[in-house]
This record gives C-alpha cells, structure tokens and sequence, in this order.
C-alpha cells in the first residue's frame, strides 16, 4: 500500500514538471513552510473528570454512599463538588496524581484509622482511574486525608 501511494506521488510530480517548461515562467509563488505546531494541545476530553466516588465505613453515615462527581462546571451527586473540584485541579497543576497507591515497599506506621474503604473509578485528566483507599496504616490514612474533601473526612 505504501509503494502504491509513493509510486502515484512520484508519477504526479513527473507528470506536473513536464506540463509546465522549465522557462516559462511560473504565476505561483512559492509559499515559505508552515511551521510546525510544538507541545500538546489539550483538548475537552484530555481534561475531562467524571468519578464515581463509593464511600463505606466512614463513621458518618451521610458520607457513606455513592457519589457521582463532575467538574468543570461542578457538579453530580457529591456533596463538596466544588471543594474537590478544586483539589483535584490543584493536585492537576503541580504535577500530582492523587490516585497512585501506595508504594509496597514504603515504611508505614503501623496506627489503625478505622474501617472506612473507598473506592474512586471514572475518568480524572482524561486519564481512567480505579483507585482503592482505606484507612488501614499510615501510609492508607495520609493518602486518604489528602484527598479530602473528595473522600470525607473520616472519624
């Protein structure tokens, strides 16, 4: 397929130079290159946020639930959906993926934070997301507090 489109490119161009004579002079002007567009342009769908936000055994029953949450504008079901909006294009503007679990190897303290689980799926910076939080050591309890309001404060 390539040497059929190479092939009928270079048979145009022959075709198109023995049309016009070489001493004739050209109406056309050339036209310099255009320049070429650098870095990525971000589209709707490269920044698009849509979470499904599964909160249990929080401590407060009316944090516990789903929650559906959209941004730019602010909205769904969440009950901060501004509040975590805005962390979420905080975390966004410095580089920061507030979603990254924890890693194995890191040193933990071993403090217990409660049964409170949550889970996070749907789309963050055009990017999918499926993350899990718990409050199950410290390293689990730091990642959770970060995170709030967008997860609740847990008791």
């Amino acid at each position: 397929m390539l040497r059929r489109i190479a092939l009928t490119a270079v048979a145009s161009l022959a075709a198109l130079s023995a049309a016009v004579p070489a001493t004739a002079a050209s109406p056309l002007v050339p036209l310099p290159p255009l320049p070429l567009l650098q870095g990525d342009w971000p589209t709707a769908q490269d920044t698009e946020t849509r979470l499904t936000v599964t909160v249990s055994e929080s401590g407060n029953p009316s944090a516990d639930g789903v929650f559906e949450l959209e941004c730019d504008p602010a909205g769904g079901s969440h009950p901060a959906a501004q509040r975590a909006c805005d962390l979420l294009d905080e975390a966004a503007e410095a580089g920061d993926n507030p979603f990254v679990a924890t890693d194995r190897n890191a040193m933990c303290t071993q403090q217990a934070g409660g049964p409170a689980a949550a889970r996070v799926q749907g789309t963050w910076q055009g990017e999918n997301v499926d993350a899990r939080f718990s409050r199950a050591n410290g390293c689990e309890i730091a990642r959770w507090n970060n995170l709030v309001p967008v997860l609740p404060s847990a008791r």
